[in-house]
């Protein structure tokens, strides 16, 4: 793909950027000016950027420099002096050998008062090579940005410019090995050279004694870290992620006794955690995930951490007693170790998540678990747990996600996890746990989308109560001893997406199952019997379809062969007769087993010969009888239909007779078209009818609405009712309206009009709902979602949250996720719920975090402790939408985040390409490698650290230049 070598920032950005930008010049020396020399070279760089770059945004009107737009003054004498230049995303490039880019670099040297440069994402590509060396005129600069370029080469020599305090060169192209070039800055505070290219081993640094932050993560950074990393007493930031750095921890960092973050995660680190970081009294984040460490945990590590995450490595010996009981501890995630022993009993009470997954653990779960009011993860699968689950796990309200599998408990399910109405995912399968299914758990029908009882030893009937569970789209109960029939009311569960009920005792024949089932549907080794049900014609996209042994009888339907969604077909060890019907290659088919079944091709054709000669006789008989049934049928119809017509219509709400009363109804659109078609009373009769309903979201529904005029618009319903959306007063609510009114955006739903009544909020939007990405990427597995709309999609929602992120008042999303991205074609979307995180208060909240901070899978590692939604929180959704449509796969899967499966994979790159989505990444060579340069950009958004991730306009550069 062509690489895009112009401005990145789409002029759309502007219209939110203009209002930001009058604000960076300087109020208190706007009457101040500048001496004749820097008024010329002013004045001069200004007709270099305009003449040189065509697409840079400067105003230079006013004749006194100190009053344009990104130039700060300060008095110096009788006169001002430029102090700070910000040119950062105005579309400067650079060609190699450019006379108009040497001329503009040569001025910026001649300002010999300017102490902040920053030349952050652009384009540029090179810079003249007598800038660095001989630009002695910035003898003052302190402050370098030259982030998110297409900057390559080697690392400039620096010893020109040896007043720095910050430098930042991140998301560049640099090679090489980085040693003497930084040797001159002895002031240095603030160092980033994050997400290049750059080998051989970590710069020494030396004379920055004064280093503060030090960031190099994902580049190839190899060897050990340095001994004397203890020298830097000032780190508050040191992220050494994703590198290659190897050899055992140096003892020595626990000297740093300011550090507050600590990142060493997607390393080949081995050896010991050293026991001098339980000394950092300042220590609120360690993340050493992926790496090779040994031994024991050293005890008192998380004596001041907040947030710890050792996943991903061979640490062995019994979790330390006193490792999850510290007051401030909020997050730990020990996953996939060598850890034995027992959970200790004292928990912290602000623990929100809990991954000990993976391990040799062995006992019970605490029963101190139930006084963790703030858990929304508790992942404890894959270890030697013997016991009871205790009841008292129902005490924990906040839980999202509860697993629990493949361990050794036993006895029934509690009744107590009926109370946890937040749950999302319950993962239970691969147990011991006898008894029926509790009616209690039904109640968990409002959220709960993943059950997963599979390989225990559960008795009794499935219940016809389970259809209750109305959002569940896994239902997974095989390898179990369930009898009786299977429940007509299954049918009625219309999110179910896959359905296992395989190995159990099932009887009956199959009743109408769910339109929408699309992963599998499991029915084998059951004693299933009569015929395979033609209902399952209307399961025109499902890829796995299993009716092994049982005992079906007559027929294989030929609609089977029709299913272009299948995969595999599996009808082996019943009773089937007759012709098998022919099926594609795409398909795998199994058969053996149905002794009567007839193969021969020979005997196929002979057996089609007598059906054609039969044809015109079958076809007769089967035409009149339709036509006597049809007649039949209309006749009972006008018979009984008209009473029964008026009853209904008497029954239902007229809008005049309607609670509902309007309280206010505004435009907050300036189109006259919107203005003439919408009717506010419309929305009273529209939204009290369930059949308009087009899709539900965490925090909203929408209804789709047609006008007298007949245009279409969908009306969004907030329950004012719900505590959460109460902001105080209605007034505010209508002005935060108003605001996100004038927003323009071809990529955003921007509201057109509301509605308020007593109860609720009624939002107006154009109707462009086509479904959204999750529709589009995880439930239309006929039509694969291509490279070129699934490329176009990341490209429009990186530009909706570049434009929302970059307005006046930075817009942020409460719940970003592919279901809550609208779809106007296969390859544009539209970011939904944008004025959520104005009218939501998470204060009032008395929900868990992932209520009011988006949908499982999708909130940040860091939202644990800081409670609060950001920009970078909204990079890590992005990130998490980038690859599912990298991989093909949902944002969670069998209780695994999509996030933290890809970074398990992503430490070598040879299993990267394992990570893509193989229907996709095998079209081509260079689909794959485009591809992999994206997936380098989601990595970065869901890195565990938010200073580690790019924002989001560098983000919508980097996937404008992959390729």
């Amino acid at each position: 793909m062509k690489t895009y070598n112009g401005p990145f920032f789409l002029p759309l950005l502007f219209l939110c950027f203009s209002s930001w930008l009058s604000l960076h010049s300087s109020a208190d020396t706007s009457t101040s000016q500048l001496s004749q020399t820097q008024t010329l070279i002013m004045g001069n760089l200004s007709q270099s950027l305009h003449s040189s770059f065509s697409n840079a945004k400067w105003n230079t009107s006013d004749p006194n420099p100190c009053r344009w737009i990104r130039v700060k003054c300060s008095a110096s004498g009788n006169s001002s002096v430029v102090k700070s230049l910000d040119l950062s995303g105005v579309g400067l490039y650079t060609a190699p050998n450019s006379s108009s880019a040497a001329r503009f670099f040569d001025l910026l040297c001649r300002l010999d008062s300017l102490e902040s440069l920053d030349l952050s994402a652009n384009s540029l590509t090179v810079i003249p090579g007598f800038f660095f060396p001989n630009c002695s005129f910035l003898h003052g600069l302190k402050s370098l940005n030259l982030s998110s370029n297409m900057l390559y080469g080697a690392l400039t020599n620096f010893s020109r410019f040896s007043s720095l305090e910050t430098l930042d060169m991140s998301f560049n192209n640099f090679i090489g090995a980085v040693d003497s070039q930084l040797d001159g800055l002895a002031r240095l505070k603030s160092l980033n050279l994050s997400v290049n290219r750059f080998t051989g081993e970590m710069p020494a640094l030396g004379k920055s004694q004064g280093l503060e932050e030090l960031v190099l993560s994902a580049n190839s950074f190899g060897g050990q870290i340095p001994s004397d990393i203890g020298g830097h007493q000032n780190l508050t930031l040191l992220d050494l992620s994703q590198n290659d750095l190897s050899g055992s921890t140096p003892e020595g960092i626990g000297k740093l006794s300011k550090l507050e973050t600590l990142l060493l995660s997607s390393n080949k680190l081995g050896g010991l955690i050293p026991k001098s970081l339980s000394n950092i009294t300042s220590l609120s984040r360690f993340a050493a995930n992926q790496n090779q460490f040994i031994g024991s945990i050293p005890s008192g590590i998380t004596k001041y951490v907040r947030v710890l995450d050792l996943s991903y490595n061979s640490l062995g010996g019994e979790i330390p007693a006193d490792l999850l009981s510290a007051p401030n501890l909020v997050s730990v995630d020990l996953t996939n170790n060598k850890l034995q022993g027992h959970i200790p009993n004292n928990l912290s009470h602000n623990l929100y998540r809990l991954r000990l997954g993976a391990n040799s653990l062995n006992g019970t779960i605490p029963e101190t678990i139930g006084n963790l009011s703030n858990l929304t993860y508790l992942e404890l699968n894959d270890n030697n747990l013997d016991s009871q689950i205790h009841p008292e796990i129902g005490n924990c309200k906040n839980l999202t996600l509860l697993n629990l599998a493949s361990n050794r408990f036993h006895g029934e399910l509690p009744e107590a996890l009926g109370s946890l109405r937040k749950l999302v995912v319950l993962n239970l399968q691969n147990n011991s746990l006898s008894g029926g299914i509790p009616d209690e758990l039904f109640e968990l029908q409002v959220n709960l989308n993943v059950l997963d009882l599979g390989l225990n030893s559960l008795t009794g009937v499935i219940p016809s109560t389970i259809s209750r569970l109305e959002s569940l789209s896994n239902l997974i109960l095989e390898g179990n001893y369930f009898d009786g029939s299977i429940p007509d009311t299954i049918g009625n569960m219309s999110s179910l997406m896959e359905l296992r009920l395989g190995g159990n005792r099932l009887s009956g024949t199959v009743p109408t199952m769910p339109a929408n089932l699309r992963i599998a549907l499991n029915l084998s080794h059951n004693f299933l019997s009569g015929s395979i049900p033609p209902s399952l014609v209307a399961l025109t996209e499902l890829e796995v379809l299993d009716l092994s042994d049982n005992g079906f009888t007559g027929e294989i339907p030929r609609f089977l062969a029709g299913m272009r969604s299948l995969t595999l077909l599996n009808l082996s060890n019943n009773n089937l007769s007759g012709i098998r019907p022919a099926f594609g290659n795409y398909v795998t088919v199994i058969t053996s087993g149905n002794r009567y079944l007839i193969y021969s091709t020979e005997s196929q054709n002979t057996l089609l010969g007598s059906r054609k000669k039969r044809s015109p006789v079958v076809i007769i008989v089967v035409v009149i009888s339709m036509v006597a049934f049809l007649i039949l049928a209309a006749v009972v119809v006008l018979l009984t239909s008209s009473k029964r017509f008026y009853r209904v219509e008497d029954e239902t709400p007229q809008l005049g007779e309607s609670n509902l009363q309007i309280v206010n109804g505004c435009f907050v659109t300036a189109n006259s078209i919107h203005r003439s078609s919408i009717d506010f009373s419309k929305t009273m009769e529209v939204t009290s009818n369930p059949r308009k309903i087009i899709l539900k979201t965490r925090f909203s529904t929408y209804y789709k609405a047609v006008m007298p005029n007949g245009v279409s618009y969908s009306i969004k319903k907030l329950n004012w009712t719900d505590k959460i959306f109460q902001m105080g007063s209605r007034e505010r609510f209508c002005q935060e309206l108003e605001v996100l009114g004038k927003l323009s955006n071809s990529n955003v739903m921007v509201p057109l009009a509301y509605v308020l009544t007593e109860d609720s909020a009624y939002l107006f939007y154009e109707h462009v709902h086509r479904g959204t990405v999750f529709d589009f990427l995880h439930k239309n597995l006929v039509n694969v979602l291509d490279w070129p709309s699934r490329y176009c999609i990341m490209l429009g929602v990186a530009q909706g949250l570049t434009f929302l992120h970059g307005c006046t008042q930075p817009v942020l999303l409460l719940d970003l996720s592919t279901k809550t991205i609208h779809m106007k074609s296969p390859k544009e979307p539209q970011i939904g719920d944008i004025e959520l995180c104005k009218v939501i208060d998470p204060s009032k909240s008395t929900g868990s975090l992932s209520t009011v901070a988006g949908s499982v899978g999708y909130i940040p590692p860091e939202y644990a402790y800081t409670m609060t939604v950001t920009m970078a929180g909204n990079v890590y959704s992005f990130g998490v939408i980038v690859l599912e449509l990298l991989t093909g796969k949902p944002a969670v899967s069998n209780g695994l985040e999509l996030a933290k499966w890809a970074l398990s994979h992503s430490a070598r790159s040879s299993e990267r390409e394992q990570i893509l989505d193989p229907k996709i990444a095998k079209t081509s060579l260079a689909v794959r490698s485009q591809m992999l340069s994206i997936l380098k950009v989601a990595l970065a958004c869901v890195s565990t650290s938010p200073e580690a991730r790019p924002k989001m306009r560098n983000a919508l550069r980097l996937l404008f230049n992959a390729k």
